[in-house]
């Protein structure tokens, strides 16, 4: 697989240097990406631009990806301006699948994402103790 990683602090960007994401390309990333989550990262954008089909055994290392960052309060994004790969990924009915046309929208996202869980983590907090966080 042809790629090429960029690793922040609340995220890691693949970009993926591939055309096709099918044959061995979706178990290999899976590989990655489980690499990725071992190192603490819930927060996983793509870049898709290079990719013109998708096979149909990627549906699942995408959907099975997308969970796990899921669970993790984090986001997996895929980055893509090609109508038929949104569509197509539309038809596969992959919940909460997040799609973006640019990079930076996608770090945007991702860091919204990290202030909705903060706020979410402070709400969390102040109802764990029976008090609001006005007291």
């Amino acid at each position: 697989m042809n790629y090429s990683i960029e690793k922040n602090e609340q995220y890691s960007l693949v970009t993926l240097n591939e055309t096709v994401f099918g044959g061995e390309i979706p178990s290999t990333f899976e590989t990655l990406s489980r690499n990725l989550f071992r190192e603490g990262y819930s927060n996983i954008i793509v870049d898709f631009s290079a990719v013109d089909e998708i096979e149909d055994e990627g549906i699942p290392t995408i959907r099975k990806i997308n969970r796990q960052c899921t669970n993790e309060s984090g986001l997996f994004i895929l980055v893509t301006k090609q109508e038929y790969i949104i569509d197509y990924l539309d038809d596969a009915k992959i919940a909460d699948l997040t799609i973006l046309p640019t990079v930076e929208e996608a770090v945007d996202a991702v860091f919204m994402n990290e202030l909705e869980n903060d706020f979410r983590s402070e709400d969390d907090d102040s109802y764990e103790y029976g008090g609001s966080s006005d007291d």
